[in-house]
C-alpha cells in the first residue's frame, strides 16, 4: 500500500483541533493503521495545544503526517523558532505542563527540527509493518539523529537539522556535523586529551562497523 505524505495548512486554534482530530482518523483509515488513531489524535491534540499555548492563537501552522520507514510520524510546524517544547514535570492536580509528557509516554520518540523560518515539533509511532529494504534502523544512525535534534535546540542560530534525500536538506545536515565535532575535538583537547589519536580509533571503529554490515 501506497501511503503518500499529506500536509494541510491550519490556524491554530481550539476549534481547529477537532477538524485535525478528524481529518487524521480518515488517513489513517485510509492507510489501514485504525489501531493508531487514538494515539495520533492524541498527539496532534498535544502538539497544536503547544502552539497556542506557547506560540500564540491564531499562530499559522501546519500539520504533517508521513510515514518513515515503519514508523508513522506527525509533524507540527510553527513559525517561532524560541518557544521550544520541555518535558514539564507538572503537578499532581495541575491543568498544565503534561503535554509533552504525554507525547512522551506514548510515542517512540520526540524531538525538535530548527529551520531558518520554522520550528517542527515531531513524534513517531511504531506501526508493526514490515521494514522497508535498504531502510533499516542502525542503531548509531538513531543515536546521531537523536543528537542532532539536541544540539539543534542548543545552538539554534547555527545548527539545525532536517532529515531528508534532498540536497540542501544534506548540506545543511552536514554542516550540523561538522559543527558537532568541532565542539567534541574542543572538548577533548580542553581536557587534555590526544585528538589525532581519538579520530584514529573512530575512523578504526567506523571502517570495522562498515565491514561488518557489508556495506
Amino acid at each position: 500500500m501506497v501511503r503518500t505524505p499529506w500536509t494541510v495548512e491550519f490556524t491554530a486554534l481550539e476549534e481547529e483541533v477537532a477538524v485535525l482530530r478528524r481529518r487524521v482518523r480518515e488517513h489513517l483509515g485510509n492507510w489501514g493503521l485504525r489501531d493508531l488513531v487514538d494515539e495520533a489524535q492524541l498527539c496532534v491534540s498535544e502538539l497544536v495545544a503547544n502552539v497556542i499555548t506557547h506560540v500564540g492563537a491564531g499562530t499559522p501552522a501546519t500539520l504533517a503526517v508521513l510515514m518513515n520507514g515503519s514508523s508513522l510520524r506527525i509533524e507540527v510546524h510553527d513559525p517561532d523558532t524560541r518557544a521550544l517544547p520541555t518535558l514539564v514535570a507538572a503537578e499532581v492536580d495541575g491543568e498544565g505542563g503534561r503535554g509533552m509528557a504525554l507525547v512522551e509516554a506514548i510515542t517512540d520518540r520526540w524531538g525538535v527540527q530548527l529551520r531558518e523560518d520554522r520550528k517542527v515539533t515531531w513524534c513517531e509511532l511504531a506501526t508493526g509493518l514490515p521494514q522497508i529494504a535498504g531502510d533499516g534502523h542502525d542503531p548509531s544512525v538513531t543515536r546521531a539523529e537523536a543528537l542532532l535534534n539536541m544540539y539543534a535546540t542548543l545552538r539554534p542560530q547555527f545548527c539545525s537539522y532536517e532529515r531528508g534525500p534532498g540536497r540542501v536538506s544534506r548540506a545543511v545536515a552536514e554542516e550540523s556535523v561538522i559543527d558537532v565535532i568541532t565542539d567534541f575535538l574542543r572538548w577533548l583537547r580542553a581536557h587534555g586529551c590526544d585528538v589525532e589519536e581519538v579520530l584514529d580509533h573512530a575512523q578504526s571503529r567506523f571502517e570495522t562497523a562498515l565491514s561488518a554490515s557489508g556495506r
